[in-house]
């Protein structure tokens, strides 16, 4: 898989609030099951499921067998890479919203000044 099939995926995975409510129980409460989650969000069981292999698909999370239970926990190193790739991606948007409002400011003064020629002439 590409960098950027694997950015996609974070991105589709983290952008569902349904699937941040999963991966923020998974943070707060260390290891559990898909059961112990589905009794602490307003989705069933099954909708669980699939939230939670999508949040293992992009490298989110990870399950282990216990006995017959299998348990999801948080994979720290890629949600770390995810924290990071929003920071950058914010900052990206940070540069452009600033040079939008540069070059918004400096079409405004221009403007001002051809009023002003106007007006005085």
């Amino acid at each position: 898989m590409t960098t950027a099939q694997a950015d996609d995926e974070l991105w589709s995975a983290i952008g569902d609030p349904s699937r941040r409510r999963v991966l923020d129980l998974l943070v707060s409460n260390g290891e559990v099951s898909a059961s112990w989650l589905a009794g602490h969000v307003p989705f069933s069981r099954q909708a669980v499921s699939k939230h939670l292999v999508v949040l293992e698909q992009a490298g989110l999370i990870s399950r282990r067998k216990q006995g017959r239970e299998v348990l999801y926990h948080v994979e720290a190193g890629r949600l770390d890479q995810a924290t990071r790739a929003m920071a950058d991606l914010a900052a990206q948007w940070d540069r452009r919203l600033a040079t939008i409002k540069r070059l918004a400011e400096a079409a405004h003064a221009e403007n001002k000044k051809r009023q002003t020629r106007r007006t005085t002439t």
